[in-house]
């Protein structure tokens, strides 16, 4: 230990959730390529580079690999690793190991911490959303690093005293708060309080913060200035420049035997999304620490064990480490905004909060209602359905409903608790934080929160029989858009929202038209839905081809079952018709089926279409009834000759052409557009193509990386790249 003097580095690594509601997974999101979606990225660039980032020496040759996370304070998203444990299993898992090893280093105390489950603005939530908040956090947490956390990090550090009380009460010992969050401060014993606004408090020592229930918690602030280096000042560029001015913020020369703790917090995606190798910086910091510098790493659990508090601490109520007092980022205009519309307004906000609080009301009063006759106590059982979120086999399941029932439930009764169950998820998941804190009400962000707001309709319209939609999408209409085609964000539920929402017709009709496509097994899972085929038959004419047939589909997380029937008529490309309905146990399947084959062997594509409309009627489907990810994949089935042809044409034109593009090259001149473009998109392909196969030919590299110096190629940066670094990992 030197001196008592210790640094401790905390990241907070968190995405929005982004799971499609109805389908319980990330649809691929094109701004993200060429990666499948955001998450999938950011993972790639920040968090999977954490667990195993380099440390180079002067002459840039790799002397060590490290993962971060078991050097710094760190809390993840409950949503995100959610996410991650499916979709990147290996950063999951260095992640808990950091954790593990983390408390080898400090003292039984370890890296990770907990917080509020989907990051609500905690003040804003009422008294039950804030209970279940930190305890499906400290369940989600305890899940993954089998250990009680000491912290939890709140949503944007937002705070008040109720806040802090929910807390203490689940033995939290100490949360993270920015320095401009606190009020007064004191030595513990003293009367005077001493004035600690405009960030005068000193971050470097804890504080305790006694409440008015007689509960305790300690409080650390972060520093403000070095915290906002990392951002704007470049600190990352340079890991011993970081670790000098962390430490310098240190007092090394007098009072060597008073405990100091330099700490900041930030975003962790700081760390190599923000800032590309910023994770290399981060490293080099740590390292330089605990090689050269005056001060040992710390972590807060371990700091609070040594140096319990020795001055006590007010908070400024309502606040947050991105928003003015009242938090009127997240519920009002004139709350600050992300700087790229200026001239944009936020009036949105609140009457979108608003709309939100009206459904939660109103789901509450269904919720007891409902849940009561099945229940001891809803709101308990709420605070446990946790368990189920995080393993939602059958087997689990059963056994929560087991455990919670009043008395054996019947199949309808256990489909109506675990809907009423998702209806309070959902309520919840709508107050995501992210859906207020940019500029515009039909940004991607908000749609993804009004979405869940769509699901807790739909849900409660099934046990209800009551339309909640109509008068939500009124109050939507008070929510004003910058954008002139939208006009309110109830232009864009209908844009948005309404045809995304799914039911069991359109999983039916999504699996029925990708079963042209896909060899499926006669027991398959689509997304969250299990389907049983109970019959299939498939015909094909010249380029037409027909699936007809029945199946069961079953909900993972509802557990509602639908039986259904369907014919599917493909024309070729992406023309697709087809219809879905419930499957009648009299003979009107067997007549459609029967119908429908036989017009389709005939020939009769025309009549094929009248038959099925009298079958199904409005039941109908096409290509865009596919969820994105099958559209995507279909779409390049379909398209795969075409594009095969164009690559052979264009190959053609630019092999009988090099000679000439050399020729123009070197004397300078401009090839003729379609012959440049030709060129361009040959060699980016046959790069592509060696990259692709399981062993590279490097005399046909050598070939291709000619050509690009040669004819001045137009390199396609990011997918190339993208291939080179999973080739070279």
């Amino acid at each position: 230990m030197r001196n008592h003097k210790f640094d401790c580095i905390h990241g907070h690594f968190y995405q929005p959730p982004r799971e499609n509601p109805w389908l319980n997974t990330v649809e691929v999101q094109d701004s993200a390529y060429p990666f499948h979606d955001w998450n999938d990225r950011i993972s790639a660039e920040c968090y999977s580079r954490n667990s195993a980032s380099r440390i180079l020496d002067e002459q840039g040759k790799i002397v060590d690999i490290v993962n971060n996370y078991s050097r710094i304070s760190f809390n993840f998203g409950p949503t995100l690793m959610l996410w991650m444990k499916q979709r990147d299993p290996d950063t999951y898992q260095a992640i808990l190991e950091a954790d593990a090893e983390s408390q080898k280093r400090f003292s039984g105390h370890g890296s990770a911490i907990a917080q509020s489950f989907n990051h609500i603005i905690m003040p804003l939530a009422n008294a039950r959303d804030k209970e279940t908040q930190v305890i499906w956090g400290i369940k989600d947490f305890e899940h993954r690093f089998q250990r009680r956390p000491e912290g939890m990090w709140l949503s944007e550090t937002a705070v008040n005293t109720d806040t802090l009380e929910v807390l203490a009460k689940h033995d939290i010992k100490y949360t993270i708060l920015s320095p401009y969050q606190a009020k007064n401060v004191r030595k513990i014993g003293d009367k005077n309080w001493v004035d600690a606004t405009g960030a005068k408090v000193d971050p470097r020592r804890p504080y305790l913060c006694k409440l008015p229930s007689g509960r305790k918690i300690s409080l650390f602030f972060y520093d403000g200035p070095v915290s906002q280096g990392i951002a704007f000042e470049g600190l990352l560029n340079d890991g011993k420049v970081f670790a000098d001015r962390l430490c310098g913020q240190l007092d090394l020369e007098h009072g060597n035997d008073t405990p100091q703790i330099m700490h900041i917090a930030t975003d962790g995606e700081t760390y190599g999304h923000h800032h590309r190798l910023g994770e290399m910086g981060l490293s080099y910091c740590l390292h330089h620490i605990e090689n050269y510098e005056e001060a040992d790493l710390t972590i807060y659990g371990e700091y609070l064990e040594k140096f319990p508090p020795e001055y006590e601490a007010q908070i400024i109520e309502n606040t947050a480490w991105s928003s003015t007092p009242h938090l009127e980022r997240w519920s009002d205009d004139g709350g600050g905004n992300t700087g790229g519309h200026p001239d944009w307004h936020q009036r949105w906000r609140k009457p979108l909060r608003a709309a939100f609080d009206w459904l939660r009301e109103e789901m509450i009063t269904l919720f007891e209602k409902e849940m009561r006759p099945l229940v001891r106590d809803p709101w308990t059982v709420r605070n446990e359905y946790i368990d189920v979120i995080l393993d939602r086999s059958r087997e689990n399941t059963a056994a929560f409903l087991k455990r919670h029932a009043l008395h054996s439930l019947s199949s309808e009764e256990e489909i109506k608790f675990l809907k009423l169950m998702e209806i309070q998820h959902h309520a919840m998941l709508m107050y995501t934080s992210c859906a207020w804190f940019f500029d515009e009400v039909t940004g991607i962000e908000t749609i993804q929160d009004i979405m869940y707001a769509a699901r807790a309709i739909q849900l409660a319209y099934d046990i209800s029989g009551i339309n909640y939609e109509e008068e939500f999408v009124k109050l939507l209409e008070k929510c004003p858009s910058n954008v002139p085609e939208y006009g309110n964000a109830a232009a864009a539920y209908t844009k948005f929202v309404k045809p995304s929402v799914v039911d069991m017709h359109r999983v039916g009709a999504h699996y029925a038209i990708s079963s042209l496509f896909f060899d499926y097994p006669e027991k398959t899972r689509v997304y969250s839905f299990d389907v049983d085929s109970e019959n299939y038959e498939f015909y094909e004419a010249g380029k037409y081809s027909l699936a007809i047939g029945k199946a069961k589909l079953t909900s993972e997380v509802t557990w509602e079952e639908k039986l259904i029937s369907y014919a599917i008529l493909h024309l070729g490309d992406h023309h697709l018709f087809g219809g879905v309905r419930d499957f009648n146990h009299d003979t009107s399947y067997g007549e459609m089926k029967d119908e429908v084959r036989e017009s389709f062997q005939k020939s009769r594509v025309h009549e094929v279409i009248v038959l099925m409309d009298k079958h199904f009627g409005s039941h109908n489907y096409s290509f865009w009834h596919l969820f994105k990810e099958d559209q995507q994949l279909i779409l390049d089935k379909v398209m795969s000759s075409t594009m095969k042809n164009i690559e052979v044409n264009f190959s053609s034109i630019y092999d009988n052409n090099y000679s000439l593009l050399q020729a123009m090259t070197e004397l300078g001149l401009t090839p003729p557009k379609p012959l440049k473009f030709c060129s361009d998109f040959t060699i980016n392909a046959r790069l592509e193509e060696l990259l692709k196969e399981d062993d590279i030919n490097f005399k046909a590299l050598d070939v291709v990386a000619e050509s690009f110096k040669r004819l001045d190629v137009k390199v396609n940066q990011v997918g190339l790249d993208f291939l080179a670094e999973k080739k070279v990992n």
